[in-house]
């Protein structure tokens, strides 16, 4: 896809802040423990590339991603750390996964019995890595069972695998209601406890449960997403329990303004018509950007004072009102801090309807992204 350099819309990621959230994290876990940098769906809309690599000098200790191919876009950049991907990949590319040096979720025996059926022929030349999915409430993807849970440890003892980790994933460390978190917990300690050996990297933390519940960690790794991008993951439910910084700022500026004269009406539908003389200014962002269409009305950034959104936000552009005349070139802050003021990725997400991570990942790629760091 277009990468829109030539146009002045841009998300900031501040590394800084990224490497400042790890730390806060790490600061507060017992010694030896190991953090995880969830960087999935382009690390949450940030630059796969440039986040993992600030994430693994900043104390992760691996990187976690949904899909293979994320895994080998950081192989073919020259990242070799621990690597995990967390969905499901195919028993005919797990062979792919071997070779690279990926490490693979595994939820079934099933597919276990296939890849060994399938190392027996091609031979492959190194152990695939794999960590055991433990659904404990969840409901995606996982052993449900004990007993056939340990069975596939069992089949891991074949030189074909290598037993790396065993994870869960829970379904509402974010909620002030923690007795359905205390039910997975429960059924996580039996998975635990039915092994003599533990592997490497036993995660049950997710971001939620390192910010609300380091108490119930019973592992020595920690999965870190949105609480590394600074977002709350509970949206506004729960205080944050840990200094956390937003790591993205989504900017443009004034591509045009103009005198609105009392009556005039502003983009698709004419829903908005200037009740007295205004300026209006254009941006060059629209919702083919990421910006959602249903941010219409709602409001931006300029000089530190919040300006309306004039009309409809249309596919590449958008119209706001301004309180007085800014010349083209103006800055404008669509999320992030302006002055004394700020737009959140939550009061974006309250908005829309929505979960401040959609309102991160949905900022397309045609988004010029720009890294900023002291070091």
């Amino acid at each position: 896809m277009v990468n829109g350099r030539l146009r002045d819309t841009s998300l900031i990621v501040n590394l800084d802040a990224l490497r400042h959230n790890i730390q806060e994290q790490k600061k507060v876990l017992p010694e030896n423990s190991k953090i995880l940098a969830v960087v999935k769906a382009n690390a949450y809309g940030n630059g796969l590339i440039p986040v993992a690599q600030t994430a693994m000098t900043s104390g992760a200790s691996g990187l976690c991603v949904a899909i293979l191919d994320e895994a080998l876009e950081l192989r073919d950049n020259g990242i070799e750390a621990m690597t995990l991907v967390l969905g499901i990949t195919s028993v005919e590319d797990a062979l792919i996964a071997a070779q690279a040096g990926v490490s693979l979720t595994v939820g079934s025996l099933d597919w276990l019995e296939q890849y060994h059926q399938l190392a027996q022929v091609a031979k492959p030349k190194k152990p695939l890595k794999v960590h055991l999915g433990i659904d404990s409430g969840m409901g995606r993807i996982g052993f449900t069972e004990v007993a056939a849970f340990k069975q596939a440890v069992k089949l891991l003892d074949s030189p074909e695998f290598e037993f790396e980790g065993m994870f869960t994933h829970f379904a509402t460390a974010d909620s002030p209601d923690e007795n359905y978190f205390n039910q997975q917990v429960q059924r996580w300690h039996q998975f635990v406890a039915s092994l003599d050996e533990l592997p490497p990297y036993v995660h049950m933390a997710n971001s939620a449960t390192g910010l609300w519940h380091r108490e119930t960690i019973t592992a020595n790794t920690i999965r870190m997403g949105i609480s590394m991008y600074g977002q709350n993951p509970s949206g506004r439910d729960l205080k944050l329990t840990l200094d956390l910084q937003p790591v993205s700022s989504l900017v443009s500026s004034i591509s045009f303004v103009k005198q609105l004269k009392a009556g005039r009406s502003v983009s698709y539908g004419a829903t908005y018509t200037a009740e007295q003389d205004e300026w209006l200014a254009t941006l060059p962002i629209g919702y083919a950007d990421g910006y959602p269409r249903c941010m219409t009305g709602y409001k931006v950034l300029v000089d530190g004072q919040f300006c309306d959104i004039a009309g409809r936000v249309c596919m590449d552009q958008m119209m706001i009102r301004l309180p007085k005349y800014y010349p083209v070139g103006t800055p404008v802050v669509l999320m992030g801090k302006s002055g004394d003021q700020e737009i959140t990725a939550t009061d974006l997400a309250e908005r829309a309807g929505t979960i401040n991570y959609e309102i991160l990942t949905n900022i397309s790629n045609r988004v010029h992204r720009i890294y900023r760091q002291s070091k």
